[in-house]
């Protein structure tokens, strides 16, 4: 019986990274070292050029180099087990232009469109998650949780970075906040927070990525976490799993992370990682095995949040492939799949809500039923919602309206907080044509 989607078993594989001509002569050793992979990350063309040398033509350069210039809201940052996992069955101009990693890793401007390249509502924090600390880099927008960003820096860069406007360096396009407060005074802000607020019973740590904060700084946070008895989840926020999987099956990290295990597991406090894996060819041994390593110390799950986004993953067959990868090879479980947030120059990325919905009907039926993900809309001072949950819906114009049942730390004041309605924007060029019209009116009126 042939169905819409052929399930075919596929074993992970460690791309074979000499093919590389920068990297041709790096031993195992070197690349299953976390500091050789950190010192190799490649930060801008001429190191990108160091490593592909001549198999990719200048006209990617070209490409690279308008796209930072004039679109690109984060900065170069791509440790050499990212870049491995492109172009895996040969590296050419073409074969690396078409790459699904390469092209929310390292975006180029014949990427982006032409036509509405930003929506004309996009901003740089979306989700208005500054504008809900309670501390600095403490947002607390759902009623029993809370983000706890630690630091502004990552292992790697994702084009898509929903934190853009904080996270990372600054770009030609966008001037980057900064964290102000000293590491341990942030900190303590969040923990003084957190037992004056015993209604919080769940932090999500992240930044940034916690990979990046020195193991004793992050294992002490997450000791005082575990200290405050109203407390109850955890979940340690790393795209570095995937990104730098050699950061996180270091002896000293495996080795705190145990402990906080331990810790954890007397208390009754749920410990799990959350990591960011948009495509099955991100998924390596490597990553296997560091995923296996969390959850044999202790760890109670590691699972995925991935991001929906055009030429990545944004159809069934990608997604069934990566959840099966996920769930069958790599000991992570298929959580979330966001849609993209409406920040700067993601058009090209994000899909339209009835798109989401249409992938969400279309990957069920394959999966176990716990590894089949949620893909949700994150909604603009709502939170996430799963796709069909919608109130109304003008697909014409490509506004969906939402509704929510808690108010959000800015909203204690506001008496219509949860008999709004909240709007969030399709792209543009997914709509027809007299929708598209419509807003080229609402933007020259603008």
């Amino acid at each position: 019986m042939t169905q819409p989607y052929e399930y075919r078993r596929t074993e992970l594989i460690e791309p074979d990274w000499t093919r590389f001509p920068g990297w041709r002569n790096v031993t195992a050793a070197q690349w299953e070292s976390a500091q050789w992979q950190r010192v190799n990350c490649v930060k801008n063309i001429k190191q990108l050029r160091n490593v592909l040398g001549d198999l990719v033509g200048e006209e990617f350069y070209a490409d690279l180099e308008k796209d930072q210039q004039e679109f690109s809201t984060m900065s170069m940052l791509v440790p050499p087990q990212m870049i491995n996992t492109m172009a895996r069955e040969g590296v050419t101009t073409e074969a690396f232009y078409a790459d699904p990693v390469r092209r929310y890793m390292i975006p180029v401007a014949s990427d982006r469109l032409n036509d509405w390249a930003s929506h004309p509502h996009s901003s740089r924090d979306s989700l208005h998650e500054h504008d809900m600390w309670v501390a600095e880099g403490l947002t607390h927008r759902y009623p029993t949780k809370v983000l706890a960003e630690l630091l502004s820096t990552c292992p790697q860069y994702c084009g898509h970075c929903t934190r853009m406007d904080l996270v990372g360096n600054s770009t030609p396009v966008v001037e980057k906040l900064k964290l102000e407060l000293k590491p341990v005074e942030r900190y303590d802000a969040h923990i003084a927070y957190l037992k004056a607020h015993p209604g919080v019973r769940d932090v999500v740590v992240s930044g940034g990525d916690v990979a990046n904060v020195p193991w004793k700084n992050l294992e002490s946070y997450l000791m005082s976490l575990l200290a405050i008895d109203t407390i109850r989840d955890i979940r340690l926020a790393t795209k570095a799993l995937m990104g730098l999987p050699q950061h996180w099956i270091q002896p000293d990290v495996v080795e705190g992370l145990e402990r906080v295990a331990r810790t954890a597991r007397r208390r009754g406090v749920n410990l799990a990682i959350h990591t960011h894996v948009n495509h099955a060819n991100s998924l390596t041994p490597l990553v296997a095995k560091a995923a296996k390593t969390a959850l044999e110390v202790g760890v109670r799950d590691v699972r995925n949040q991935g991001v929906l986004m055009r030429g990545v993953n944004a159809d069934s067959h990608s997604l069934l492939d990566l959840c099966f990868a996920l769930q069958g090879e790599a000991n992570i479980l298929p959580y979330y799949f966001y849609m993209c947030d409406m920040i700067p120059n993601s058009e090209h990325w994000r899909v339209a809500v009835w798109q989401a919905q249409q992938l969400q009907h279309d990957i069920m039926g394959y999966l176990p039923g716990y590894a089949t993900p949620r893909i949700v809309c994150d909604v603009p001072f709502v939170g996430k919602r799963w796709v069909h949950m919608v109130t109304e819906y003008d697909r014409e114009h490509g506004i969906s309206y939402w509704t929510k049942n808690y108010k959000t730390s800015i909203e204690e004041s506001d008496p219509e907080a949860l008999s709004k309605r909240y709007a969030y924007y399709d792209p543009i060029d997914t709509l027809p044509e007299s929708g598209q019209k419509w807003w080229r009116k609402e933007e020259t009126a603008a």
